[in-house]
Order: structure tokens, then sequence, then C-alpha cells
């Protein structure tokens, strides 16, 4: 059984969250508004270059309310990490019986987070700028890296990856080389469509060839 399944003890013993009452979905609808707008205004024209006075009047609500849901212009910045995780985890979720391998989970994994990069361009070219200069990659949780060595993890155990290195090893290196990657692709604006894609599989294939267990030459 995947990860992803649950056992039908789960499923019956799985608390059901009580329905949100109006309140509760008017001010989750407000911060959504204020949050789509914002990050509109940071794809249009820079994240610098947007007020907070744009963003409420793109949203058409007060100064103040913005004040009710984030302390700060920045904290969109964690908010869209945010998004962007949690979307990456539900496809993960939904495409879990994918790939048995370990090679082939990294390859999905890979392949998802440059369609989320190559499908928003404009708005990851804006936002992954000021990501980087809040020095949010610093002050995250580093959750790409807990994904991927969760999955080494599994190539190790499967014999699918080398012994010499622990899967936090690779899990590291692998968020390296997708944020290195990423950090390249924003920085030609003029880049194919795929170009993000192309490159990760690349290097991706570049690191495999170290990590994976040898082979006997006789299969």
């Amino acid at each position: 059984m995947s990860p992803t399944e649950a056992t039908p003890d789960a499923a019956t013993n799985r608390q059901v969250a009580a329905p949100l009452g109006r309140r509760e979905r008017n001010k989750l609808r407000v911060k959504e508004r204020l949050y789509s707008s914002a990050v509109a205004l940071f794809a249009e024209q820079g994240y610098d270059e947007t007020s907070i006075d744009e963003i409420v009047e793109r949203a058409d609500v007060a100064r103040g309310t913005f004040f009710n849901y984030f302390q700060r212009k920045e904290d969109l910045l964690g908010a869209w990490g945010e998004k962007r995780r949690d979307a990456l985890m539900a496809t993960l979720a939904a495409d879990g019986g994918a790939t048995d391998s370990a090679i082939g989970r990294l390859r999905h994994c890979m392949t998802i987070l440059s369609r989320m990069s190559e499908g928003h361009q404009q708005e990851t070219n804006s936002l992954l700028m000021a990501w980087v200069r809040a020095g949010r990659p610093l002050l995250e949780e580093p959750y790409l890296a807990e994904l991927f060595a969760g999955i080494a993890a599994e190539g190790i155990r499967a014999g699918e990856f080398s012994t010499r290195f622990t899967a936090e090893q690779i899990g590291f290196a692998l968020r390296d080389l997708y944020l290195g990657a990423l950090y390249r692709w924003c920085g030609r604006p003029d880049a194919a469509a795929d170009q993000l894609a192309h490159e990760l599989m690349t290097t991706l294939d570049l690191m495999l060839e170290g990590v994976q267990a040898a082979r006997d030459p006789r299969d």
C-alpha cells in the first residue's frame, strides 16, 4: 500500500472537520482576494514596485483590512511559498501510484516543480527574487530537502541508491540542484518554455549517476 492510501480503520477514525461558518468563510475569501491581487500586481509590475495601497485598491478593501491578515508585505512571500508547497504535495498525493521506483518519483517531482514555475513565469520571476532577498531560503523549513530525502531513503532501502550517502545528504543535494536551476532559469526571461524542465532533468541525471548503486555487469 502506498503512503497516500488510507486503511478502512484510518478512514473510519479520521476526524471530520466542522464546516466553517459564514464569518470564517468571508474571512478566507477576503484573505484570498488580497493574496491574489498582490500576486497579480507582483507579476505585472514587480514586488518592490507594488505598494500595499495598490494591493488593497485592487482587492477593493480598506487599507486597515490588509493588516488583519498580513503584518507586512513580506508576509505575502511566505504565503506564496506555502501555496507552492501545498500544490506540490496535493499533486503528488493525487499521483501517488504514478511510479514505484525512487528514481521515477524524483523525476515526477521535478516535472511537477518545473510545470508550476513555467506555467506562471512572470509570477515566479518576480516572487522568487523577492523571496531570496528576504532570506526565505535560509529562514523557512527545507521541505523540499525533506521530501527528496524521504524518496532517497526508499531508494536506499530498495537498493536503487548507494549506501555511501545518507538520505539527508541526497535530499539537500537535490534541493540545491533544483534551486540552482530555478535561479538560472529566472535570470533568463527569454528562456524557452521547457528550458527549466530540460535543465532539471539533465542535472538530475548527472547526479543520479553518482548516487545510484553499482550494478552487476552481468545484468
